[in-house]
């Protein structure tokens, strides 16, 4: 059976997403229409969260390499 590392926090959330789009030429885009979503403050039961609302679009991309040309 395979190994399995779950992410623990944002921090290790945000690092693992940069590493697996670096290099690829990525962009994510999600567009939003009246989304509401609860953010937890960490990955324990029942921990506290923050309420986001969120119209419009988010983009995730990634840039590597010299003179921030893409990877």
């Amino acid at each position: 059976m395979a190994e399995t590392n779950d992410t623990k926090n944002w921090p290790e959330l945000a690092i693992g997403l940069y590493d697996k789009l670096t290099g690829r030429n990525a962009e994510i885009s999600y567009s939003f229409d009246n989304f509401e979503l609860n953010v937890p403050s960490s990955t324990a039961p029942n921990a506290p969260s923050a309420h986001w609302k969120m119209n419009g679009t988010l983009r995730i991309s990634t840039r590597d390499g010299i003179n921030g040309q893409a990877g």
